[in-house]
C-alpha cells in the first residue's frame, strides 16, 4: 500500500494531522496499535486554547464541542483564602478557552475521518519504520496476522512517549531535556456539579489544589501529593476533607461533594527532544515533548505541531518547497520552549515547595504581583489562551 503521509498513532495529533491534510488534498494513512474503543475511551484532560477550538470547527469535527464544550473566559487564582480572577477575554481581546475532554475530541475526529473515507487501521502490531533518510520511507506492521508495508513520502510519529517513532531515530541524533518535579497530583473524578463556574487554582500551605470540571454534572479535582503517594491511604472522606481545607476562602463559597468515580496519581515532569525530525520522520505531540498538566498545554502543543507540519507539507506538495520542512523543528521548538516555561512557572509557583518557607513566600509574592498588575495578568492570560502561531 502507498500513501503520501504515513501516520503512526490515532491520538489527537495523528487524527488532527490526517483530517487537516485531507482538507488540503494530501493523502494519509493512520496506523494504531490499540483498539478503536481504547482510543475513544482513554481519559485525558481537555482544556482547549482559543485557536485549537476554532481549528476543530474548521476541520469539521467541532459540532459536538460547540454543543457540549464549556467555554470559559477566565480562571481564578486562590491564595491567602481569597479569589483573584484572571479575565482572559478582557486581557486578550476576547479570547477564551473551552473545556472539552480529550477522549471526546478523539471520538469526533475518528468519526470525521471515517466519514471522509479516511484510512485508519486499529490493532496493528510489530510497527517499525525504515528508510528514514531516503526519499521513500516505509512503515512495516502486522495486521490481521499478516505482515504489510506502507510506502510513503513522509512519516509522522504521533505515537506518544512510549511509541516506536522516537526510538527509531539513530543514537546520538537527539538531545533530551527533562525535569522531574518533587510532587505529583492525586486526581479524582466526582459525580457532582462543579463548585465554581471556572477553573480554580488554589495555593495553600498544605499544598496545591485544582478545581476543574468535565461536564455540568462531573467535577475533576486535584490535590498536590508526593510522587510515591500510596493511593490506598486516601479514602474518599480524606480526599474531600483535604480539598475543603486547601480550597477554603474568606468569602461565601462552598465546595460541593459527591460520589468519587475515579482516582489516581499523576506524576509531574517536563520533557522534550530536539530536533523533532530526522530525514523524512517528524515527531509530534507526546512523542517529542511532555509538560506538567498545570498549564493545560499538552494537547494544545500537539495541535501546534500539526499546524507547522501541515503548512510545510502543503508548501512541499503544492509548490515544491522544502524549506518549511527543514525548519519544522526550529519553528515548533520556539513555541514548545515557551510552553515549557509557562507550565514550569505555573507548576512551581502554585505548588508548595519542599525547599522551604523562603521559596514559598516568593511564590506567594509572585501570585500577588500577577494578580495586581495588569501587565503580569495579561502575560498569564496570553499564554493560557494560546500564543499566536509562528
Amino acid at each position: 500500500m502507498r500513501t503520501q503521509v504515513g501516520i503512526i498513532g490515532a491520538g489527537p495529533s495523528g487524527l488532527l494531522l490526517s483530517q487537516w491534510l485531507h482538507l488540503h488534498g494530501i493523502e494519509s494513512v493512520i496506523l494504531e496499535n490499540r483498539t478503536r474503543e481504547y482510543c475513544e475511551n482513554r481519559i485525558r484532560a481537555g482544556v482547549l486554547e482559543h485557536d485549537v477550538a476554532d481549528l476543530l470547527v474548521h476541520l469539521g469535527a467541532g459540532e459536538r464541542m460547540k454543543r457540549e464544550g464549556l467555554v470559559h473566559s477566565g480562571i481564578y487564582l486562590r491564595f491567602r483564602g481569597r479569589d483573584h480572577r484572571i479575565d482572559f477575554a478582557n486581557l486578550t481581546g476576547g479570547k477564551t478557552i473551552t473545556v472539552y475532554s480529550q477522549h471526546d475530541i478523539v471520538k469526533d475526529l475518528i468519526a470525521a475521518r471515517l466519514q471522509a473515507g479516511g484510512k485508519l487501521f486499529f490493532e496493528v502490531q510489530d510497527v517499525s519504520v525504515h528508510g528514514l533518510d531516503s526519499s521513500q520511507p516505509s512503515i512495516r506492521y502486522t495486521r490481521n496476522g499478516r505482515p504489510e508495508q506502507l510506502e510513503c513520502d513522509f512519516i509522522a510519529g504521533c505515537d506518544g512517549f512510549h511509541g516506536v517513532s522516537r526510538p527509531s531515530i539513530p543514537a546520538g541524533v537527539l538531545k533530551t531535556h527533562e525535569n522531574v518535579y518533587p510532587y505529583a497530583w492525586l486526581g479524582i473524578l466526582a459525580q457532582v456539579a462543579p463548585s465554581c463556574d471556572e477553573l480554580v487554582y488554589a495555593s495553600h500551605e498544605r499544598g496545591f489544589a485544582l478545581l476543574s470540571m468535565r461536564t455540568p454534572q462531573i467535577s475533576r479535582l486535584y490535590l498536590q501529593c508526593a510522587p510515591d503517594e500510596d493511593l490506598n491511604a486516601w479514602s474518599d472522606e480524606r480526599i474531600w476533607k483535604e480539598l475543603q481545607l486547601r480550597c477554603a476562602t474568606h468569602g461565601d463559597w462552598t465546595l460541593k461533594e459527591g460520589p468519587v468515580l475515579q482516582k489516581g496519581i499523576t506524576a509531574m515532569r517536563s520533557f522534550l527532544v530536539e530536533p523533532m525530525q530526522y530525514g523524512r520522520l517528524f515527531l509530534l505531540g507526546d512523542a517529542a515533548h511532555i509538560v506538567p498538566p498545570t498549564g493545560a498545554k499538552g494537547l494544545n502543543l500537539a495541535a501546534a505541531d500539526v499546524h507547522v507540519l501541515v503548512r510545510a507539507l502543503e508548501a512541499f506538495y503544492k509548490h515544491g518547497r522544502q524549506d518549511l520542512l527543514a525548519r519544522y523543528s526550529e519553528v515548533c521548538l520556539r513555541r514548545i520552549w515557551k510552553a515549557q516555561r509557562f507550565s514550569w512557572w505555573m507548576t512551581t509557583t502554585l505548588h508548595r515547595s519542599p525547599e522551604g518557607d523562603f521559596v514559598n513566600q516568593i511564590h506567594l509574592a509572585d501570585l500577588d504581583y500577577v494578580t495586581s498588575s495588569r501587565a503580569a495578568s495579561t502575560a498569564l492570560a496570553e499564554n493560557y489562551v494560546g500564543l499566536p502561531y509562528d
